[in-house]
């Protein structure tokens, strides 16, 4: 007779054989990857939505000193970025910044010091948005810091170069003041013209020359007797300074970038009854962004597509029409003439890097800017560079996402431990989103001052959200790849093998009792979730 088997001691099981298993993931959302500045966008929106304003801040600032800055004037690519866009519009990243960072100028935050002080001392040469982001950065991990600005205001281009209606200067100017009150010293009117000396004398010990583009680029146009002829960078500088030059009824600006939107739309509101862009390429291929474009034809300002200027006799402007071939501009022989009063150039600008061609070890590229190593160094131990000085993008963002990455290889330099990035994980990107039961929520547009009202002053244009619209926006954001606690995985679960860890502290699987169905995976909006092969292949009753 055969025994019966002892169903208590068996080898393997007679239940269901596991063969995959959850694991908790945390994956890159896009915004944050498409973020010049390296900003954490999806845990400090995160913050935002619990309507923990002071920490969702605090979390901006790790990376970058000037949110109420970057709220305005930032291009906002992780916008482009967002998976939002594919249900119906990205979240308003760029205004839920700039809410936190008018936030914490109304109510007086201030960042956190991370680090104890080390006794280094570091020289930064400029105050623009490069300088002053290596500042902060530099301050907060302990170490001294003194900048040197050859001009009389902190800001660089942000302050010359950057109207007063997109940029009021309270707000860059309060920024500005937090990045000093943290212990950061900056010397005005003192412009470096010999830098090792500079270095030596001043016993610092390591150095970032973070000069901006501030050289505006000439053209070559033949004139028999030119009229009023400007450049950009001058010109906007001078109207800030409250030295608006007298350009007559009728303003010319050459260029199609934003410095060119930027120079049109001042010439509107310092009385001139037309200004006109002249570009020659047509608005596809422009340089500027389409809202800088769309903004500026709201205002009046008139946009010449494919043209180019051939010659100048006063205020007689011989303007030759453009054709496009494979998006370059080619000549046609037809011309126009236009009557203008004054000629802004807006061509480009470059940074001033002559006073480094004596510093030895120090090459440049053809185009003058300076060769750095992925280190942020130059060729000359202990002397780094960034921002417009260096060749990359020249934006607000990118300049500051410089002086973070500069003050993290210098912190390495000086404490003989070469900065290594952490390895970003995976990119999340939409199709891997489990968006079903999301409804239709459109983007909250910020308001704006009515074109009547910017035609003679320089108001901010673009007004901020309320607390309501702020936290509505950033409810918008769907977590991508990281898990935001919204308990579906709990909910799903038919085992009950998803235990809570408390707020904050997310969930953990009692794989003791997990199946490996997958419900979990597939309630997870944010796919913070993933499934893996489960090697060890246990059975469950």
């Amino acid at each position: 007779m055969t025994p019966a088997p002892d169903l208590t001691a068996h080898e393997k099981g007679t239940g269901v054989l596991r063969t995959q298993k959850p694991v908790y993931v945390d994956l890159l959302p896009p915004c944050n990857n498409a973020c010049p500045a390296g900003e954490n966008i999806q845990a400090w929106l995160a913050l935002a939505q619990a309507g923990r304003f002071e920490e969702a801040w605090q979390k901006l600032m790790e990376d970058n000193p000037l949110p109420a800055v970057h709220g305005r004037v930032c291009y906002h690519p992780c916008e482009d970025s967002c998976n939002r866009a594919f249900v119906d519009s990205p979240v308003s990243i760029h205004a839920v910044e700039r809410f936190l960072g008018d936030l914490a100028i109304e109510n007086g935050w201030e960042p956190a010091v991370v680090g104890a002080a080390s006794g280094k001392r570091v020289l930064v040469v400029g105050a623009g948005p490069s300088g002053l982001s290596a500042a902060y950065h530099l301050a907060r991990l302990g170490h001294q810091v003194e900048i040197h600005e050859a001009g009389p205001v902190a800001g660089g281009m942000l302050h010359f170069g950057i109207p007063a209606y997109r940029l009021p200067r309270e707000e860059l100017d309060r920024e500005i003041a937090r990045i000093a009150n943290m212990g950061v010293k900056i010397v005005l009117n003192h412009k470096v013209s010999d830098l090792v000396q500079e270095k030596a004398q001043g016993n610092f010990d390591a150095v970032f020359v973070a000069i901006g583009a501030h050289l505006g680029r000439k053209a070559h146009i033949p004139a028999r007797d030119a009229g009023k002829i400007l450049d950009a960078v001058t010109f906007l500088r001078d109207v800030d300074a409250g030295n608006a030059p007298k350009l007559g009824r009728r303003v010319a600006v050459y260029g199609g970038g934003n410095t060119a939107m930027d120079a049109a739309r001042t010439a509107k509101r310092l009385g001139a009854d037309e200004a006109l862009i002249i570009y020659r390429r047509d608005r596809e291929h422009m340089p500027a962004h389409e809202f800088e474009a769309d903004d500026a034809v709201a205002e009046g300002v008139k946009i010449n597509w494919l043209r180019t200027i051939k010659e100048i006799d006063e205020t007689t402007f011989t303007v030759e029409k453009m054709a496009l071939e494979n998006g370059r501009p080619v000549a046609t022989g037809e011309f126009e003439t236009l009557q203008v009063d004054a000629l802004i150039l807006a061509l480009g600008q470059d940074a001033d890097t002559g006073f480094l061609r004596t510093v030895p070890g120090i090459e440049f590229e053809g185009d003058g800017t300076v060769i750095v190593s992925n280190q942020m160094m130059t060729g000359h131990d202990g002397i780094f560079a960034g921002g417009d000085m260096v060749p990359s993008e020249r934006t607000v963002t990118v300049a500051v996402g410089h002086g973070k990455k500069a003050a993290r290889c210098i912190d390495g330099f000086l404490r003989q431990k070469p900065y290594s990035p952490a390895e970003k994980h995976p990119l999340v990107g939409f199709d891997r989103l489990h968006v079903w039961y999301r409804t239709c929520a459109p983007q909250r547009q910020q308001p704006t001052l009515p074109v009547a009202a910017r035609e003679t002053g320089f108001d901010e244009v673009v007004q901020g959200l309320s607390v309501t619209e702020a936290g509505f926006e950033a409810q918008r954001c769907f977590s991508c790849g990281n898990c935001f606690e919204c308990d579906g995985c709990y909910a799903a679960c038919p085992e009950h093998a998803v235990i809570k860890l408390g707020p904050g502290s997310r969930y953990r699987f009692d794989y003791d009792i997990c199946t490996g169905c997958a419900e979990c995976y597939e309630q997870c909006p944010c796919h913070a979730i993933e499934m893996v092969p489960d090697v060890h292949g246990e059975q469950h009753e």
